[in-house]
C-alpha cells in the first residue's frame, strides 16, 4: 500500500478493528483452516482442538466483522472465509511471518 497520505479517521479504525480481531489464536486457526474451503462447526472443532461453544462464539465475532459467511443446508450450518480479501489478508501475514 504506497499513500502519500494517511487514511481517513474511519478507514484507519475499520484496519484496527479488522486487524484486533484477526490477533486472536482461536480466530486465525480457524480462519486458517477455512482457506482450504468451508467447514463446519465440528470440523472446525477438531482442527482447533477446542469447544462447540468457543468455536461458536468465535465464529460469531469473525461473521460480524465480515469476514466468514455461513451458509445453511437443512440443519447444517457450514462456513467460509468471506472472499478472497481475508485469504490475501491471510497470506501476506503468513509470509512475513515465515520469513
Amino acid at each position: 500500500m504506497t499513500r502519500k497520505i494517511l487514511p481517513t479517521e474511519d478507514v484507519l479504525e475499520k484496519m484496527e478493528h479488522l486487524l484486533s480481531i484477526t490477533a486472536d489464536y482461536t480466530r486465525l486457526k480457524i480462519l486458517c483452516a477455512l482457506l482450504d474451503g468451508p467447514k463446519y462447526v465440528g470440523e472446525l472443532q477438531s482442527i482447533a482442538d477446542a469447544s462447540q461453544s468457543l468455536i461458536s462464539h468465535q465464529l460469531k465475532v469473525l461473521k460480524d466483522a465480515s469476514l466468514v459467511k455461513n451458509e445453511r443446508a437443512g440443519n447444517h450450518v457450514s462456513y467460509s472465509l468471506s472472499d478472497d480479501h481475508v485469504a490475501s489478508l491471510l497470506s501476506v501475514v503468513f509470509d512475513h511471518a515465515s520469513e
